[in-house]
C-alpha cells in the first residue's frame, strides 16, 4: 500500500512542488493547492499538437545558443523515445521543456527561485474555452522576436475581442489582466494558462516584492502625487471621496446591467450615472460615465433578446438572430468573468490600485473599447431590426454589413451567416424537393392553399417581395420560385412521379451557419451556379413532359389553323357548307346540325390528317342570340382544353381567341360576300346588255363593288400577313428559345394581346372597330340592294323575252304578232320598270355616299392612331388619294402625320 500511495498523483505532485521550491511538505501547502487547481482546470494550449514542430523549435533554440552538441544529443534521445513508445504524451513533455526554456526570467545555467511560481491563485471563474492572448492596442508590444507570429494566431468572433477579428474564434483574454504579465509572443500564446499565470508574478515570493511594480515596463496607472492623500470612502460619511477601486467594482456590475452602489440607472435621463451627491473627482466621473454606456447598450440588446426569444411567431430567422445576439453576449460575459476574477484576486492579495497589475478605470476604458464598439453595432442593429422578420430581417442585417470597418463587417457577416441559415434551408428544400414548410411566413415564396389545381401555376405560388433578402437578386428569386413551382406542377397537374432527385441532382445544402457563410461570400459564384443548375434542369424537364406527353406545341398550331383561320381550304369549304344554314335566323339553328357540317368539312379537306387528339377537341359553339341575329352573327368554332395545357390556354386566352375568331370570321364573310357580288356581276353582265336603260345603275354597282373589294382585300392582307403571320413567326421563335413555362405563357400572352390590339379589338380602338363594323354592314346592305336590282332586272328581262317569243311564235303561225292592247300593256309595263330605275340609282347613290363617309371617318381615325402599322394601312386604303380629295379632315390629318413622320426621321 505504501508503494501505491507513493505513486499516486497527489504524492508525486507534492514531491514535485518540494523539489522546485526547495521547501518541506508543510511549507508548500499553498503551492500544492495551486498546482492541483492548475492540473484540474480545463485550460489547454491553443496551438496545434505537433510533436515534430516542438522538437524542431527546441533544436533551433539550442543552435541559437551555440549548443550544437546538445542539439545532436537531444535529437538522438528524441528518436529513441519515439521508438520505445513508453510515453503517450510526448508532445506535452516536449512542450513543457520548451516553455521552461523560453522563460525570460530564468537565470541561465541554473534553476532559480521558483517560489513565485505558485504565489498567485487561478481565477475562480475558470472556463473550459481556451483563451487567446492579445494586447490592448494602446500598449507597446515587447519581445520583438515573437511579435510576427502573434497576429496569425489571434482571432475571435466574441464581443470581448480586443485584437484581430475572425469569424468564429473564441474570446481572448486581455493580456494585462494577468497581474505582472509581460506582452506575449506566439510561443507564449500557445502555453497553458497555468504557465502564463506563473509568469505574471515577480521572482521573489515576498509580499513586498509582489506588491512592487516591475521595472521592465512603465506603469499604465496614473501616478498619484505623494503630497496628496486620497481619503477613502466610509459608509455613512457623505463627505468622503469615493475611491477608484469602489468605482471599478460598480462599473463591473453596471457592465451587466446591474445597479452599483454609486453608479445607478437614471430613469429620467435613461442612462447610468453617478449621483451628483456622491463626491468623486471629475476625471473619474467622466471615465465612469463613458464606461457605463456599455451597461446601457447591454440592457438594450438583452431586452430585445429576452422579449423575442419566447415569441414563437418571430420565426426561425428571428430566433437565429436572437441566438447570434446571445452568442455575442456570451462572449461579452466571458470577458466580464475574467475581469471579476482579476478583481477578486486583487482583493485577496490586497493589491494597491496604483500597481501595474491592478484594475483601474483607465485600463478598463482601453480594454473595453472594442467590446463597446461591438455592443454599439448590436444595439443599432436591434433598433434597425425592430418589427422585421424573415427575409426582411436578413435584409436589414445585410445592409449593416456594407461598411468600411473590417471589424464591424466581420461581426455583421457572422450574424448574417446565422440569420440566413434558416432561409437557405427553406430555399434548398424548395428547389430540390418542392416542399414549402414556412409556418411563420418568413420565406419569400408564398403559397395559397385555397387555390385549385387548375390554377396552380398562375395563382398558388407567388413572391413576397418584402421577404426577399437583399443579398438575393430579383432574378434569382424568380428562378427559385419557378423551380419549386415546376416540381409541384409536375407532381400535381402533370401527374409525373419522377423523383426530384432524378430531375436535378441535389447539391450539398447549408447544414451549418459556416456553410451559409461560405455561400453568402460567393453569391455570384457557387450560389448562382446552384440556382441556375436547378432552374435549367427542372424547366427543361417540364417543357419536355408538356411537349412529349401533352402535345403543347401541336395544340398551339391547331389554334392557329382553326381559330385563327390559318387552314384556308378547311375554312372556305366550311363556309360553303354553312352558308344555307347561317343565312337563317339564329333561333332556328341547332348545334348538332352544325357539328355534323363541321365533321363533313374536316373529312373533305386536309384537316382530316391532323392528330385525332386535336380533332376531337374541335367543336361548334353558338353565341348568345340577340333579336334579329342570323346564323352568321352567332356561329363560332371552339377548342376544348383541359389538364396541363389549360395552364397555357387559360379561360382568358380562350376568350381572346373567341373574340379574334369572330372578327376574322366576319371579315372572311365580307370577302366571301364580295366574291358572290362579283360573280353575280360577271354572270349577269351579258344578260343585261339588252337592257340599255340599266347601264348607268349597273356601272354604279360595279364602281361601288370595286371600292369595297379594294377595302376588304387591303384589310385581309393587313390582318393575315402584317398581323397574324408576323406575330406567329415571332411567337414560334420565342417558343423555340423559351427556357421555362413562364416564358411560353408570357410569349403566348403577348401574341394574343398584340393581335387584339392590331385587330382593333381593344378598348383604345373601340371607335375604329365601330366604323369597321359599319363598313361591313354597308357591304351586306349593298349585297341586298344588288340582289334586289338583279332580281327585278332579271324578272323584267324574262318578261321581255317571253313577250318576244310569243310575238315570234304568232308570226310563224301567220297571225299578227301582238295586238294593239298587248303592245300598249307591254309598253306600260316597260314604262313602269324604267320608272323604278331612278329609284334604284338614288338608293345606290345614298348607299355609296354613306359607305364613303364611313370609310373617310375610318381613315381619319387610322391616320391619328398611335400604331404605326395602322397608319400605313390608311395609306394603302387610300393609295390614289381618292378619299383625301373629298374629306378636308383627312387632308389635314394626312399632312400632319407626314410632317410628324418626316420630323421624326
Amino acid at each position: 500500500m505504501a508503494s501505491l500511495d507513493q505513486k499516486s498523483p497527489n504524492v508525486l505532485l507534492q514531491s514535485l512542488c518540494c523539489r522546485i521550491t526547495g521547501k518541506s511538505e508543510a511549507e508548500v501547502a499553498h503551492q500544492f493547492q495551486y498546482a492541483v487547481r492548475v492540473i484540474g482546470s480545463n485550460y489547454a494550449p491553443t496551438i496545434e499538437r505537433d510533436e515534430f514542430l516542438v522538437s524542431e523549435k527546441i533544436k533551433k533554440e539550442m543552435l541559437r545558443q551555440r549548443r550544437e552538441a546538445d542539439a545532436a544529443l537531444f535529437s538522438e534521445l528524441h528518436r529513441k523515445l519515439q521508438t520505445q513508445g513508453i510515453l503517450k504524451h510526448r508532445w506535452s513533455v516536449l512542450y513543457l521543456l520548451l516553455s521552461l526554456s523560453e522563460d525570460p526570467r530564468k537565470p541561465s545555467g541554473r534553476v532559480g527561485n521558483y517560489g513565485a511560481l505558485f504565489a498567485q491563485a487561478l481565477p475562480r471563474d475558470a472556463h473550459s474555452t481556451p483563451f487567446y492572448c492579445t494586447r490592448p492596442q494602446s500598449l507597446a508590444l515587447g519581445y520583438g522576436e515573437r511579435s510576427a507570429a502573434l497576429s496569425g494566431s489571434v482571432g475571435t468572433s466574441g464581443i470581448s475581442s480586443l485584437g484581430v477579428y475572425t469569424l468564429n474564434g473564441p474570446t481572448p483574454t486581455p493580456q494585462s489582466l494577468l497581474a505582472g504579465q509581460p506582452p506575449q509572443s506566439a510561443a507564449a500564446g500557445t502555453q497553458s494558462l497555468g504557465s502564463r499565470l506563473a509568469w505574471t508574478l515577480p521572482i521573489s515570493s515576498s509580499p513586498s516584492t509582489i506588491m512592487a511594480p516591475p521595472t521592465t515596463r512603465p506603469s499604465l496607472c496614473p501616478q498619484v502625487p505623494t503630497t496628496r492623500a486620497v481619503r477613502p470612502h466610509r459608509d455613512g460619511d457623505p463627505a468622503s471621496e469615493v475611491s477608484e477601486a469602489a468605482l471599478v467594482r460598480d462599473i463591473l456590475f453596471v457592465f451587466q446591467g446591474i445597479d452599483g452602489k454609486f453608479v445607478k440607472m437614471n430613469a429620467q435621463d435613461n442612462c447610468y450615472k453617478i449621483d451628483n451627491k456622491v463626491v468623486v473627482c471629475k476625471s473619474l466621473r467622466d471615465i465612469s460615465s463613458r464606461l457605463a454606456e456599455l451597461g446601457w447598450l447591454h440592457n438594450k440588446v438583452r431586452k430585445y433578446t429576452d422579449a423575442r426569444t419566447l415569441d414563437r411567431a418571430f420565426g426561425l430567422v428571428g430566433q437565429s438572430f436572437c441566438a447570434s445576439l446571445h452568442q455575442e453576449l456570451k462572449e461579452y460575459y466571458r470577458l466580464l468573468s475574467v475581469l471579476h476574477s482579476q478583481l477578486q484576486v486583487e482583493d485577496e492579495q490586497g493589491v494597491n490600485m496604483c500597481t501595474e497589475s491592478s484594475l483601474t478605470l483607465r485600463r478598463l476604458l482601453v480594454w473595453m473599447y472594442d467590446p463597446k464598439v461591438r455592443l454599439k453595432t448590436l444595439a443599432a442593429l436591434v433598433d434597425f431590426c425592430q418589427g422585421r422578420k424573415g427575409g426582411e430581417l436578413a435584409s436589414a442585417v445585410h445592409a449593416y454589413g456594407k461598411t468600411g470597418d473590417p471589424q464591424m463587417r466581420a461581426l455583421v457577416q457572422h450574424i448574417l451567416s446565422l440569420v440566413s441559415h434558416p432561409i437557405l434551408n427553406f430555399l434548398y428544400r424548395w428547389i430540390y424537393d418542392g416542399e414549402l414548410e414556412d409556418t411563420y411566413h418568413e420565406f419569400f415564396v408564398a403559397s395559397d392553399p385555397n387555390v385549385k389545381t387548375d390554377r396552380l401555376w398562375h395563382d398558388k405560388y407567388s413572391l413576397r417581395k418584402s421577404m426577399i433578402p437583399s443579398f438575393i437578386t430579383m432574378d434569382q428569386a424568380r428562378k427559385v420560385l419557378l423551380i419549386g413551382k415546376s416540381i409541384n406542377f409536375l407532381h400535381q397537374v402533370c401527374h409525373d412521379r419522377t423523383p426530384p432527385g432524378k430531375i436535378t441532382p441535389a447539391s450539398k445544402p447549408a447544414d451549418t451557419p459556416k456553410d451559409a457563410a461560405e455561400l453568402l461570400s460567393d453569391l455570384e459564384g457557387a450560389f448562382q451556379e446552384k440556382i441556375d443548375a436547378a432552374y435549367f434542369d427542372t424547366s427543361k424537364y417540364l417543357l419536355d413532359v408538356l411537349n412529349r406527353n401533352y402535345l403543347l406545341l401541336e395544340h398551339l398550331q391547331a389554334m392557329r389553323r382553326y381559330l385563327l383561320l390559318g387552314q384556308g381550304d378547311f375554312i372556305r369549304h366550311l363556309m360553303d357548307l354553312l352558308k344555307p344554314e347561317l343565312a337563317r335566323p339564329a333561333t332556328t339553328l341547332y348545334q348538332h346540325n352544325l357539328t355534323g357540317i363541321l365533321e363533313t368539312a374536316v373529312r373533305a379537306t386536309n384537316a382530316q390528317f391532323d392528330n385525332a387528339e386535336i380533332l376531337k377537341r374541335l367543336d361548334v359553339r353558338l353565341l348568345e342570340v340577340s333579336p334579329g341575329d342570323t346564323g352568321w352573327d352567332v356561329f363560332s368554332l371552339d377548342y376544348h382544353v383541359d389538364g396541363p395545357i389549360a395552364t397555357v390556354f387559360t379561360r382568358e386566352c380562350m376568350g381572346h381567341y373567341l373574340r379574334v375568331f369572330n372578327f376574322l370570321w366576319r371579315a372572311k364573310r365580307m370577302e366571301y360576300t364580295l366574291t358572290d357580288i362579283w360573280k353575280g356581276q360577271m354572270c349577269n353582265a351579258k344578260l343585261l346588255k339588252t337592257m340599255p336603260e340599266l347601264s348607268g345603275v349597273l356601272h354604279q354597282c360595279h364602281i361601288l363593288a370595286s371600292e369595297m373589294v379594294h377595302f376588304i382585300h387591303q384589310m385581309q392582307y393587313y390582318i393575315t400577313f402584317e398581323v397574324l403571320e408576323c406575330l406567329w413567326d415571332e411567337l414560334w421563335n420565342k417558343l423555340q428559345q423559351a427556357q421555362d413555362l413562364d416564358h411560353i405563357i408570357a410569349a403566348h400572352d403577348v401574341f394574343l394581346d398584340t393581335i387584339i390590339s392590331r385587330c382593333l379589338l381593344d378598348n383604345n380602338s373601340r371607335s375604329l372597330l365601330n366604323q369597321l363594323r359599319a363598313i361591313f354592314d354597308q357591304i351586306i346592305e349593298f349585297q341586298n340592294a344588288q340582289d334586289s336590282l338583279y332580281r327585278s332586272a332579271l324578272e323584267e328581262l324574262a318578261l321581255r323575252l317571253q313577250f318576244e317569243e310569243k310575238k315570234q311564235q304568232r308570226e310563224e303561225e301567220g297571225e299578227w304578232g301582238v295586238t294593239a292592247e298587248q303592245e300598249a300593256a307591254e309598253k306600260r309595263r316597260i314604262q313602269e320598270f324604267q320608272e323604278t330605275i331612278p329609284k334604284m340609282q338614288s338608293e345606290l347613290r345614298i348607299l355609296t355616299h354613306f359607305y364613303q363617309s364611313i370609310v373617310q371617318q375610318f381613315l381619319v381615325l387610322l391616320m391619328t392612331s398611335p400604331d404605326e402599322s395602322l397608319r400605313f394601312l390608311s395609306f394603302r386604303l387610300d393609295f390614289n388619294e381618292h378619299y383625301r380629295a373629298r374629306e378636308p379632315r383627312l387632308r389635314a390629318s394626312l399632312g400632319t402625320t407626314r410632317g410628324r413622320r418626316v420630323s421624326n426621321i
